[in-house]
């Protein structure tokens, strides 16, 4: 007993196995329920609930939750205080079933508690932004912290997928340097993304709420000038996929970041000639989360590293000789 409350996952490792599938639908779970908490905390801000509970970590200063008296407002905005609870139960849920798994894999127990700590950090975070009154430049960085949880649920989900072979480049190494350039850049769009929300119309609350003091049209304009460096950096980078005769998942990787921008970049400027419709800012919102995790895929399959064994002993599983692979060998590869 003494050792199960001294390390309560170790004691649970040694009386509950997760099959490869269970560890793989949990960072599934992680990744999906951390895009919807992105997106809810943007309707948030669309209906104007963003101070509709007016303090933290209480609702008011009378109660710990939203009451009749607050209206819609209130119960949307403590709505999704209480997803971060369902966010936390399935991060805990992919760290126990990490830890779990056998053989045991470091790496993704140690993903699953980055998670972990974004999601507390986060959790302050809001709390700052209510108690600041939705200081623009505070809401942006609690936007900016929830794709650093997408980001860690996003590795997390494809380390799941995938051995635990040291990584060997699946590209050469000027087509890697040009995806994480392209990976970078796409990083500065979704920044460039939160100034154009600051200095927008909505500021998530009815009352005076203070905006980012940036011209909105320029740094749309910028924004917009970033997304056309993104596609048309995608498009080269497969391309060049497709000359180097690379293997097959990196193009479609490519390809399928490139389609998720050219539906986002509809979205955009729909929304910017409409005058930013709430609907439309939505599903921009939840775009921007798609673009991310596709240019995160596209950067994590330019290095390969085996299939994964499914707990199996790794020294009973033939391994295929070289001549049966089917990829082609990109040239230069280390």
């Amino acid at each position: 007993m003494l050792k199960a409350v001294r390390n309560p996952l170790a004691h649970l490792a040694g009386r509950f196995t997760p099959r490869p599938r269970t560890v793989r639908r949990a960072a599934t779970a992680a990744l999906v329920i951390s895009v919807v908490i992105v997106v809810t905390g943007g309707a948030v801000r669309l209906t104007g609930s963003g101070l509709g509970c007016e303090t933290w970590p209480r609702c008011s200063d009378e109660s710990l939750v939203a009451t009749r008296e607050m209206g819609l407002h209130g119960l949307i905005e403590f709505t999704n205080r209480m997803l971060a609870y369902v966010v936390t139960a399935a991060v805990v849920w992919f760290i126990v079933a990490a830890r779990c798994a056998k053989p045991r894999r470091r790496p993704l127990t140690r993903l699953g508690w980055a998670q972990f700590w974004v999601v507390m950090f986060n959790g302050v975070l809001g709390g700052i932004t209510v108690l600041t009154e939705l200081n623009p430049f505070i809401v942006a960085a609690h936007f900016l912290a929830a794709m650093a949880l997408i980001t860690a649920a996003t590795v997390s989900w494809q380390r799941a997928r995938e051995g635990d072979e040291p990584a060997r480049p699946a590209v050469n190494p000027p087509l890697r340097r040009a995806v994480l350039g392209l990976t970078l850049l796409t990083a500065a769009l979704v920044v460039a993304g939160t100034a154009v929300t600051g200095s927008g119309k909505h500021a998530g609350d009815s009352s005076d709420i203070e905006r980012m003091p940036f011209d909105w049209e320029a740094v749309t304009r910028v924004h917009s000038a970033l997304a056309w460096a993104v596609v048309l950096g995608t498009a080269a980078v497969w391309l060049l996929l497709r000359r180097a005769g690379a293997a097959a998942a990196p193009r479609a990787r490519a390809t399928e970041l490139f389609l998720v921008l050219l539906s986002q970049g509809v979205v955009g400027y729909a929304q910017y000639f409409l005058d930013e419709p709430e609907l439309l800012v939505g599903i921009h919102l939840l775009g921007s989360t798609l673009v991310w995790i596709a240019a995160l895929r596209l950067l994590l399959a330019t290095r390969d590293r085996g299939p994964s064994r499914d707990g199996e002993d790794p020294a009973a599983v033939p391994r295929p000789a070289p001549a049966a692979r089917t990829d082609r060998e990109p040239a230069g590869a280390a």
